[in-house]
């Protein structure tokens, strides 16, 4: 019997071990299919809505004068726009201490009919952002600071 030449059982081999990184590569994807959340803003959750029930991300700026809060104390009802258009929003929990009218947000959750409810409240600050121990200070002092902690 001849044995197979050294040459052919790397080819082999190498052939087995691209077959089974590509099977991992699609295990993979597949696996994370269904967990990914798409991004959208209020103008595209409102042209193109997702399917009922489907994970996703609504990003925009909440609309001034649009937070109202339930009766049972824990839920919030507000509206996120982009300037084309508005989506209403639902959350159950407690909001971030950066969640003011007028805005950024990124909220997780689904559509439920016209009402998109959220599960998660993402709340993002403007670049002027400044930390509230440094609110009163100079900017020199703000520097100072910055500069010991470093």
């Amino acid at each position: 019997m001849s044995a197979i030449k050294a040459k052919h059982q790397r080819l082999v081999l190498l052939v087995i071990a691209l077959i089974a990184l590509i099977g991992a590569g699609l295990l993979a994807a597949w696996a994370l299919k269904n967990q990914a959340a798409y991004f959208y803003v209020p103008s595209d959750l409102v042209a193109h809505p997702p399917e009922a029930g489907r994970a996703v991300r609504l990003g925009g700026m909440v609309e001034k004068g649009s937070i109202s809060h339930a009766a049972d104390g824990v839920t919030v009802n507000f509206v996120v726009g982009d300037g084309k258009a508005r989506v209403p929003v639902r959350f159950t929990g407690i909001t971030p201490d950066l969640f003011v009218e007028g805005s950024g947000v990124v909220a997780e959750g689904r559509m439920e009919g016209q009402t998109f409810v959220a599960d998660n409240l993402l709340a993002k600050h403007d670049e002027k952002y400044v930390p509230r121990e440094m609110k009163d200070m100079t900017a020199q002092q703000a520097k100072q600071v910055v500069a010991e902690t470093k």
